[in-house]
């Protein structure tokens, strides 16, 4: 584990190093440098929390506190993954420690795994492609909350399969197993509807 930023490996794309920058900057007390990590952020970030906990408002305010504690603790960003993962871990631990005695709903809102139209699309396709992302939406929103997790961490929020792990807090081999048993469960839940496409 690296003792400081600096020792870490280095981040791989530009986007990455933008938002190493940005936390550094957050380090040092910069807001506005809060409110670029928020604005890239916070989308992907509130629909993780969403397919955990099921409830928006209080998905709302967990995304605040994990925001809060990006602010307080970004000095002891290390590097060590993507600020993406980071802050989500984050937020997983913030609605971990809201959920402790509180029951979770068994469905959420799911449609920003779903991704958007093309903008080429013609008004017939962006209407098929929006019925079909609000059924597989609805079906995710159905699976149990462990394969909500780990689809939304691997196809909504991009992270690697090391990143999802790092996330969870779990093997590779574990999200891997856990990808390979939501994706049949997602396939078996959409047969089950009749969706065959």
């Amino acid at each position: 584990m690296p003792a400081r930023l600096e020792d870490a490996p280095q981040p791989v794309n530009r986007n990455d190093w933008d938002d190493v920058w940005l936390v550094r900057r957050v380090a040092n007390g910069d807001r506005d440098a809060l409110a670029v990590l928020y604005q890239r952020h916070s989308g992907v970030v509130l629909a993780q929390v969403t397919l955990a906990v099921g409830e928006p408002a209080l998905s709302e305010e967990i995304l605040q506190d994990t925001m809060l504690a990006v602010w307080r603790g970004a000095a002891s960003f290390r590097g060590e993954s993507a600020v993406r993962s980071w802050i989500i871990a984050i937020a997983r631990r913030q609605a971990r420690d809201r959920l402790r005695h509180r029951p979770v709903r068994a469905t959420a809102d799911v449609a920003d795994l779903s991704g958007l139209p093309t903008a080429e699309a013609g008004p017939e396709e962006t209407a098929i492609k929006r019925a079909e992302a609000e059924v597989i939406a609805d079906t995710v929103g159905q699976l149990g909350r462990l394969h909500r997790e780990v689809l939304g961490l691997v196809f909504g929020a991009d992270l690697t399969l090391a990143e999802a792990a790092a996330v969870l807090e779990v093997p590779v081999g574990t999200v891997k197993s856990r990808l390979s048993a939501a994706r049949a469960a997602l396939t078996r839940a959409l047969a089950e509807k009749g969706y065959t496409r």
